[in-house]
């Protein structure tokens, strides 16, 4: 039924709406100002949840044409509209005490001052039965239709969920299945190029709402296997590529390793030190941001075992080079 405060609680001011404002336009309304003063986005914010109960009473009321008629009804009078009872002000029983009694106040005339005008529109009757949503032509007192409550239907809660995928998986993207925690199979779409530790929000697979409200999400947060051979960079992937140190110094053409395809083939450019990076363009990760490439990273294999030819050759090597200091920029530079 009508409350009392609808005196003093302006609906359209809280949703910030004019009072000529579209269904669809409050129920956008109310869903933008839900989503930004929701208690899940608020967590220990009591003023935000406050503002929560207001909005969702004030949509609750207006969302329904009843409704919404009779707080308008109420308020107009609050607004000074003046109403006289049959028979002249004053007495027992007159509407300001049948009003101030089904509101709550107490005996006597309420703060408001109402009378109700006899003849030229509708009897006392069928102010109070419109008023309060009753039928036409029902007496006052007769059983009148049921109200929501002036809190809309709440939210489902969140679900947290993990899942740990493959590197393959997590650059290509695919549909993996998961279980939840009361046996339901969930299917998921993993995006191209998610990353290790992101969270996925799938909408409204979440529990269900308690009174037929939208049910929540489920957050899921994914863990990536380690690949052995490539490292995730932003768009690109990195593989570490080792080569001899004849192919370093005097130039090679060699193989290098692609996610998923044949390798490709790069030149080495004589004098090649290590951690020289090779690019291949385009054989990084596609996502709907972009394409990164393939970085190859040159590493300058150091042989373990030697022959005796081997160690001559090298030495014989050593001394046909200029004799110079590779790292005397190195320790000028730390000397300051």
């Amino acid at each position: 039924m009508a409350s009392q405060d609808w005196f003093d609680k302006d609906f359209y001011k809280v949703l910030g709406v004019s009072k000529d404002v579209s269904e669809a336009d409050l129920k956008k309304t109310y869903r933008k100002l839900a989503r930004k003063y929701h208690p899940d986005s608020n967590p220990g914010d009591a003023k935000a949840e406050e503002k929560f109960k207001e909005i969702s009473e004030a949509h609750s009321v207006l969302s329904d044409p009843e409704q919404r008629k009779e707080y308008d009804a109420v308020r107009a009078m609050g607004g000074g509209a003046r109403f006289t009872a049959p028979g002249g002000a004053g007495g027992n029983g007159g509407f300001e005490d049948v009003f101030g009694g089904m509101f709550g106040g107490g005996g006597g005339r309420s703060q408001q001052q109402y009378t109700f005008q006899q003849g030229g529109g509708a009897g006392y009757e069928d102010l109070l039965g419109g008023l309060f949503g009753q039928q036409g032509g029902g007496r006052f007192g007769q059983p009148s239709g049921g109200y929501r409550g002036f809190g809309g239907p709440s939210r489902g809660n969140d679900i947290t969920a993990s899942a740990t995928i493959d590197f393959i998986t997590a650059t290509q993207g695919d549909t993996i299945t998961l279980q939840t925690s009361d046996g339901r199979p969930i299917k998921v779409k993993i995006p191209a190029g998610v990353a290790d530790g992101q969270k996925i929000k799938l909408r409204g697979k979440g529990q269900p709402s308690p009174d037929g409200g939208e049910p929540g999400d489920i957050i899921l947060t994914v863990t990536v296997r380690k690949h052995p051979v490539f490292e995730r960079d932003g768009l690109n992937l990195r593989v570490t590529v080792p080569v001899t140190f004849v192919e370093a110094a005097l130039g090679a053409t060699i193989e290098v390793p692609t996610l998923g395809g044949d390798p490709v083939k790069l030149r080495v450019a004589p004098g090649t030190p290590s951690g020289r990076v090779l690019r291949v363009k385009g054989r990084g990760v596609t996502t709907a941001k972009g394409v990164g490439d393939l970085l190859a990273v040159v590493q300058v294999a150091v042989p373990s075992h030697l022959s005796k030819d081997a160690e001559a050759a090298l030495e014989a090597l050593r001394d046909a080079l200029p004799d110079e200091n590779p790292r005397e920029d190195l320790l000028a530079k730390a000397r300051g």
